[in-house]
């Protein structure tokens, strides 16, 4: 054995082995082998040799299986890999072709194609792909992508639940077919007759009673195709839910099957993208159950799970309620938590509750189908449209009846077999009763055709003249052939049975008539497995039942796990009730109703106490839920139905007198104050006890018309409103009159009022007793009412309130005439409030004859007025009253009774008829308090009309005539009405009528006449003449009168008349002069005063209206005066800004002929150019009259003064005095014309130098500037002699007028201390345009620029003049020197120090300061070469007289001996001024500094400092003063021997030896 393993109890590595090739001989240790086997025995814990072979043959085999397994495997492995590459590029290559696709579906790139491609190729490998792509696009956080995939590929859900829904609703199960199970939906269904409902009441009666109501007419329904639910009539709104209602088996589920059928066919509705039915009866199950509702749904619909419902934006979603009476929910909407979010589990209530509501998916579809009763459990705001499901009209009846049988003539026989039977056509409303009637009528009709046959007859013989029994006639005999009919064909189907006579299963129909009468009991119409253990009918055993009578009960079964049980309509359910009482009574001798009792005495007994019992019971129902099971309980009591019943319920022993008992028991009944649904049910259950008694003897009286005068029972009353409902004629017009005049024949008749169009009950004694019956039959649904009349009948308010809440409740009466009833205020308001609730279809309503009240009208007016009311009302009482109002009403567009104010103004009333006009006037409707008629062109005739209005009795309180022309005559007729008691207007305004003095009079006539109503007369814009005011004005002194406002002006002009008589204390209409300046009039007061000014009763000559607050719009009113008021002679409106625009607006009056005004005050308007120009155009148009036009203060631009100046020259113009100027410039004016011959207002430039105009000249030439007039640009006033004062006065000038002047030439003049700095600041304003001011000649100013370079200011206003080290040099100092001697140069102190001045320039200086030396005080010239000749300049300056200078400074100026000489010399010849005198650093001489030394010790010489060294030069001379007591100056030789004098002294010394002006030869 060899091996190199030593792992694992491999053996030993180190073994001795001896290998050869093939036919060599291998030599073995065998001890060696012996050796490692016992180790190896020992290394394995084995105790025996058989052990260790064991496991060394088993480790063998183990190596040599596995490598068998390796080297297969690894072919394996091969080709696996193989494998799987090639599925990698499959799965590749399809998951790329699906990206492309899903790619260009995302870019909208033939996404039709791709879609269809889908749809014809989709298998779940594809959906695989999709999921595959939508989990890594959310991996990479691409949710938005995602979700955009999956709403392009939505079709994937679509598809399967379109497939679902089409399988499912396809067909329909109609009983048990003979030729398959079921029935093509699309080739048996007949459009229903869908309307959008308008009621707002859920109507409570008995569903199988409503059928009774299929006679309404239709025309006044709005039909709704099922296709177009969600479609809106209104452009912009939406319809969301909808709710479906109509009663059992009318066709709602059939109409949801249709509409589902057709969408997942893809013929209707493809805008939705999802339906989803959810039938309540299969919801119930889920009641208990908590969950989201994208769980509830995929529940219901798993071929959509995935679908994320929350992306409503990108598709439209349907759900589908059906049932809601079925549904067992409490459907909480007031008390249940608002739920929004769709993944959250909630209660089914909740989910049902907020998806109604719109919280759940808000944009979501719902449509709700229900039965009536249970309608109210949605509510109102949760709906956007209503619709009924009125079943099969007429047509839709015989249309179902044809579709029903392909052979013709059986259709027809079979539809006039129906038609002829009243009960039974009226039935055939509901669907399935067709369908019950066609199968029954069918089966008879094919054993006729048969029977025929075989006798080699005419099978054409209808079901009328066969001979045959039992054909149905009734309601009970059609059901029972019904049941039997089906009962056969179940035996047929399933048993193989085929006798004649049905086989009945006795104990099954016990069961199911108990289950059938107990849920009937309490009103149930859905039955769970429960329900059916309680009646002993195991769930295993339902399908039976089902199976043997399909048509009689149905088993559904949900989509989720569930089942539940139905009647297949409600009256099945009610027939095999009624089948289960009389089975019980026969069975059990006991009436079903007391189960409990002891056995009766006699079935018959029993029968009656029963039928009787059923009787109350069903009158006691509120909602009628029995009367169905009652008519069917009685007939099945009669024994001509029972061998229908064979082998079922024993033949009864009865006599007539036990049905003469139930039939009068029935009669004692309609006896009673019964509402007349139950009344007419009780005539339809006499009818199927075969009793037409009381309905025959109501024939016979109505076809005699003896029914008026008859005294007749409450059940013949019953039995008429019978007779009548069931008449084969339509009943147009009810006509109470031909029956009874009285409530009680009324409330009777109730029901056959709500089958007629019109009810004419006019005169018929009504009171509100009869309006709570009338409220009744116009809220019904079934009501198809159209015109009602109430007229003449004493309702009063009370019953017009009670008949109100029926106009409020789905009424479709669109005429009510109410006149004469008594209504009054309160009715009124009552009606209206009823309109408004339901304003759709009444269009005429009739109030004549009634008193509404102050706000009666009102109320129903404001009505009138809404755009949507169509209503047309009527309330006058006499046609000529109607005729003026409908006259009226197309004059004004709007009825004249909903006015308080009438307005014929611009002669609308034209022809209308005065009587007319009263009639309406004096109705008791009419509010009309004011009549306006102005601007008419008012005739003798229309004036006699009014006359006539004025005489009747009526509310009118004010007549408005203004601006009509009665004149006299017209007034003369208007005061015939005014002299009658029975007027009651107060006021009267005749403004503008042209009447004169004469009309006044008549006024004044007829209000003494009639004294006590008319308080206010307006006459303003009349010429009442000179006694015409004072007739009426005495009239109002008199206190019996009651005029308290006589108005002869208007309201502006009475109110300023008012004003100004507050002011002056005056009745402005008597003055001829009135002055309201400085009073703060403004616009407004002007335009009051214009008004008083306009009218003729106003005199005024002079009006002053000085500083008031004016403007241009006052300029308007008063141009109006100017126009019309030639009275005015003098009109002062200055100070008032009126500017240009105000003056223009005067011109258009001052040019007009009409205006005389002689004087016009317009000083200070701020008029301008273009004013003055419009005066001087005005007053050329119209030159006559004035003669005086003031104009001071304004502003007339270039040409203004010269227009109005030419003026002046032309000689047809009246104009003496034209006024620009104040006094003082007008003087300043004079002068100028006399000197210059020119005027100075019309100058541009104005020269008057080396004129004396002195102050006062001066002053009187500054108003002339400051005025707005003056238009100088150029002033020259050089060498005037013009000082401070006159300076100041042009300064202020031209601050008041800085506009016009540029140039001011002042050369020459003495302006003072400040009169340069006056217009030197006013060139600073930046208001003045004054650009060049001139006060130097041209070598000063330039001198003056210059310096004003160098120090940054006007040396004119400077008093200290720094211009040392400036390098000046002798030229610059000349051009100073031209400044410095310029009067206007007020120099005190002049500093040129080191500027290179030679005795040239000094020269210049001094000469200069010669000319003006009275200024300079201070002067330095130091550090300047003036040598001697300069000295000797300066000392002809000191020399003056009138030189002032106080300090020189001269030191380093090159002055030598002969320079201080002459300096002494002049000091002394004018000793009283300077005081200072500065020499350092010069050369005086041997006798220079003795010269002036000496002047210091004169007296007479005001010299107080004379300084000659430098400080420490100075100082150390007055210490060697102090030590020899002489000058050192003056010495030549100086001893300080033994003087401790140190070094600092010596300093000092040695600093006085340096200067000049020291002479020493010796120093010891």
């Amino acid at each position: 054995m060899s091996s190199d393993r030593s792992k694992d109890g491999g053996l030993p590595e180190k073994t001795t082995s001896t290998k050869s090739n093939k036919g060599q001989k291998t030599t073995v240790n065998i001890g060696a082998e012996i050796a490692r086997w016992e180790s190896l025995k020992d290394q394995k814990g084995m105790n025996s040799d058989v052990e260790l072979a064991t496991f060394l043959l088993n480790r063998i085999q183990h190596e040599k299986k596995t490598d068998f397994q390796s080297c297969r495997f690894k072919k394996f492995r091969e080709n696996l890999i193989w494998v799987f590459q090639d599925l990698e590029h499959k799965i590749i290559v399809f998951l790329k072709n699906e990206l492309e696709k899903f790619k260009k579906i995302l870019k909208k790139e033939n996404t039709e194609y791709f879609v269809q491609d889908y749809i014809d190729d989709m298998c779940s490998i594809k959906e695989a792909a999709l999921d595959i792509t939508l989990h890594f696009l959310k991996s990479m956080k691409q949710d938005e992508l995602a979700d955009s995939l999956k709403d392009e590929l939505v079709f994937i859900h679509q598809r399967k639940l379109k497939s679902n829904l089409k399988r499912k609703y396809q067909c329909v199960f109609e009983g048990i077919a003979k030729q398959g199970d079921s029935t093509d939906l699309n080739k048996i269904y007949t459009d229903l007759y869908i309307t959008q409902g308008v009621s707002k009441q859920v109507n409570t009666e008995h569903e199988p009673k409503q059928n009774d109501d299929s006679r309404c007419a239709e025309s006044q329904e709005i039909k709704i195709e099922c296709t177009n639910l969600f479609e809106s009539p209104e452009q912009g709104k939406q319809i969301k839910t909808v709710l479906t209602q109509g009663v059992a088996g009318i066709g709602k589920s059939i109409s949801v099957q249709k509409f589902i059928l057709d969408w997942a066919e893809g013929k209707e509705n493809q805008d939705i993208s999802f339906i989803f039915p959810l039938p309540f009866r299969e919801m119930n199950l889920k009641e208990k159950e908590n969950l989201s509702l994208m769980n509830f749904v995929s529940q219901f619909f798993p071929e959509i799970k995935g679908l994320n419902l929350t992306r409503d934006d990108k598709f439209k979603v349907l759900f589908i309620l059906d049932g809601l009476d079925e549904c067992r929910l409490p459907l909480n909407f007031k008390d249940n938590e608002t739920w929004r979010d769709v993944s959250s589990p909630a209660s089914l209530d909740v989910l049902l509750t907020n998806l109604i509501k719109g919280n759940l998916l808000p944009s979501a579809l719902i449509w709700i189908t229900t039965r009536p009763a249970a309608a109210t459990k949605i509510p109102p705001d949760c709906v956007d449209r209503v619709t009924e499901v009125r079943g099969f009209n007429d047509a839709l009846k015989e249309e179902y009846f044809r579709k029903r049988f392909t052979d013709e003539e059986m259709a027809n026989t079979i539809f006039d077999h129906v038609k002829q039977s009243k009960s039974l056509f009226i039935m055939c409303h509901i669907p399935v009763f067709c369908w019950i009637a066609a199968t029954v009528l069918q089966n008879i009709l094919e054993k006729i055709n048969n029977n025929t046959k075989n006798q080699a007859e005419d099978a054409s013989i209808t079901l009328q003249e066969s001979d045959t029994e039992n054909i149905p006639k009734t309601l009970t005999q059609m059901y029972t052939h019904f049941l039997r009919f089906q009962i056969h064909q179940s035996r047929l189907k399933y048993d193989g049975e085929n006798r004649p006579d049905v086989s009945w299963d006795k104990d099954a129909i016990l069961s199911l008539g108990k289950l059938a009468f107990q849920q009937l009991e309490k009103n149930n119409l859905i039955f769970y497995d429960t329900d059916l253990k309680d009646c002993g009918i195991n769930a295993s055993e339902a399908s039976v039942y089902s199976g043997m009578c399909t048509q009689i009960f149905k088993e559904e079964t949900g989509i989720i796990i569930g089942t539940m049980y139905c009647f297949v309509h409600m009256s099945i359910q009610e027939f095999i009730a009624a089948l289960y009482a009389h089975l019980f009574l026969d069975i059990s001798k006991k009436s079903v109703f007391d189960q409990e009792s002891t056995e009766q005495e006699t079935k018959n007994e029993a029968m009656i106490d029963m039928l009787k019992t059923a009787v109350d019971k069903a009158l006691a129902s509120d909602i009628g839920h029995l009367d169905l099971f009652l008519r069917f309980l009685l007939g099945l009591s009669l024994e001509s139905n029972y061998p229908l019943l064979r082998g079922l319920l024993t033949q009864q022993d009865r006599n007539d007198e036990s049905n003469k008992d139930i039939v009068q028991y029935i009669k004692q009944k309609l006896g009673e104050n019964l509402s007349p649904e139950r009344s007419i049910n009780l005539f339809y259950c006499l009818n199927e006890l075969n009793d037409q008694t009381l309905v025959q003897d109501i024939q016979t009286q109505l076809r005699e018309g003896s029914l008026s005068s008859a005294d007749l029972s409450p059940a013949q009353w019953s039995a008429v409103a019978f007779v009548l409902l069931t008449s084969e004629e339509e009943l147009e017009d009810f006509e109470l009159e031909k029956f009874k005049k009285s409530d009680e024949c009324l409330i009777r008749l109730s029901a056959v009022i709500k089958t007629s169009k019109r009810a004419l009950l006019s005169k018929c004694d009504l009171t509100e007793e009869s309006c709570s019956a009338l409220a009744s039959v116009l809220s019904s649904d079934s009501s198809i009412l159209k015109d009602l009349d109430l007229s003449y009948n004493n309702l009063q308010d009370s019953g017009v309130t009670l008949l109100s809440e029926g106009l409020k409740n789905n009424c479709k009466l669109e005429k009510l005439r109410l006149s004469n009833c008594g209504i009054t205020e309160e009715g009124y308001k009552a009606l209206a409030s009823a309109l408004r609730s339901n304003p759709l279809d009444l269009i005429e309503l009739d109030l004549t004859g009634n008193d509404p009240g102050q706000s009666g009208v009102r109320e129903l007016s404001d009505l009138l007025q809404d755009e949507q009311c169509k209503l047309k009302t009527r309330f006058l009482k006499s046609a000529a009253a109607q005729e003026a109002c409908e006259c009226l009403t197309k004059v004004l567009g709007k009825s004249p009774l909903l006015l308080t104010e009438l307005d014929l103004s611009e002669d609308k009333l034209k022809d209308l008829n005065g009587e007319k006009l009263s009639a309406l006037l004096m109705d008791s409707h009419s509010k009309v308090e004011k009549i306006k008629l102005n601007n008419c062109e008012q005739t003798e005739k229309s004036c006699s009309v009014l006359a006539t209005v004025l005489s009747s009795k009526t509310i009118l309180k004010e007549l408005n005539l203004n601006n009509s022309r009665l004149l006299n005559s017209g007034v003369k007729e208007i005061c015939e009405g005014l002299k009658n008691s029975v007027c009651e207007l107060e006021i009267l305004k005749l403004s503008d009528c042209s009447i004169t003095e004469e009309g006044y009079k008549a006024l004044a006539s007829a209000l003494k006449s009639n004294p006590s109503h008319l308080i206010e007369l307006d006459l303003r814009g009349n010429d009442p003449g000179q006694s015409g005011v004072k007739e009426l004005d005495d009239l109002l002194q008199d206190k019996k009168y009651s005029l308290e406002t006589l108005r002869f002006l208007g309201l502006i002009e009475d109110e300023a008349c008012q004003y100004v008589r507050g002011i002056v204390g005056k009745n402005p209409l008597l003055l001829r002069e009135l002055n309201l300046s400085e009073r703060e009039l403004g616009d407004t007061g002007v335009n009051q005063i214009a008004a008083l000014l306009q009218d003729k009763h106003c005199k005024l000559n002079t009006l002053m209206l000085h500083k008031c607050g004016l403007t241009e719009e006052s300029c308007s009113a008063l141009t109006t005066v100017l126009r019309s008021n030639s009275s005015l002679k003098e009109l002062d409106i200055s100070n008032n800004n009126l500017q240009d625009s105000g003056v223009k607006k005067l011109k258009s009056g001052l040019e007009n002929t009409n205006c005389t005004l002689e004087r016009l005050r317009l000083s200070d308007c701020s008029i301008t150019e273009e004013g003055y120009k419009a005066l001087a155009s005005a007053l050329r148009s119209n030159p006559s009259h004035l003669i005086e036009l003031d104009l001071r203060g304004n502003d007339p631009g270039q040409s203004g003064v010269k227009e109005l100046s030419d003026l002046l020259q032309d000689q047809k113009c009246q104009l003496k005095t034209l006024r620009f100027l104040n006094s003082a410039a007008e003087e300043a004016c004079q002068f100028v014309n006399s000197v210059l011959g020119e005027n100075l207002l019309l100058l541009r430039e104005l020269n008057l130098s080396e004129y004396e105009l002195g102050p006062s000249g001066l002053k009187k030439l500054a108003a002339v500037l400051q005025d707005r007039h003056c238009k100088l640009n150029t002033l020259i006033l050089s060498d005037c002699s013009i000082t401070e004062e006159g300076y100041i006065a042009l300064a202020s000038a031209l601050r008041s007028n800085p506009s016009h002047l540029i140039e001011l030439d002042l050369r020459g003049n003495d302006p003072g201390q400040s009169g340069v700095k006056e217009l030197d600041d006013l060139l600073r304003d930046q208001n003045c345009q004054l650009k060049t001011l001139r006060f130097l000649g041209p070598a000063a100013d330039e001198a003056c620029q210059y310096v004003s370079g160098i120090v940054g200011e006007n040396p004119l206003l400077l008093r200290e003049l720094n211009l040392s080290e400036c390098e000046l040099g002798d030229t610059r100092v000349n051009q100073i020197a031209a400044l410095l001697q310029d009067k206007h140069c007020k120099l005190n102190t002049l500093m040129l120090n080191n500027n290179s001045i030679t005795a040239e320039g000094c020269a210049a200086l001094t000469s200069a300061f010669n000319s003006n030396p009275s200024n300079l005080i201070e002067l330095d010239l130091s550090e300047n070469k003036l040598g001697n000749s300069g000295m000797k300049k300066i000392c002809v300056l000191l020399e003056n007289t009138q030189c002032s200078l106080e300090m020189l400074k001269l030191s380093d100026c090159s002055i030598t001996e002969e320079g201080y000489k002459a300096l002494a010399s002049a000091l002394r010849s004018n000793p009283s001024h300077l005081i200072k005198l500065d020499l350092t650093g010069n050369d005086p001489g041997q006798s220079g500094v003795k010269e002036l030394n000496d002047l210091l010790q004169d007296q007479n010489c005001q010299l107080k400092t004379l300084r000659f060294l430098s400080p420490a030069a100075d100082k150390a001379c007055e210490y060697v003063r102090g030590i020899v007591s002489k000058n050192p100056l003056l010495l030549r030789e100086l001893n300080l021997s033994k003087r401790e004098l140190g070094d600092t002294r010596v300093n000092q010394i040695a600093a006085l030896l340096q200067d000049k002006h020291c002479k020493l030869n010796t120093l010891v």
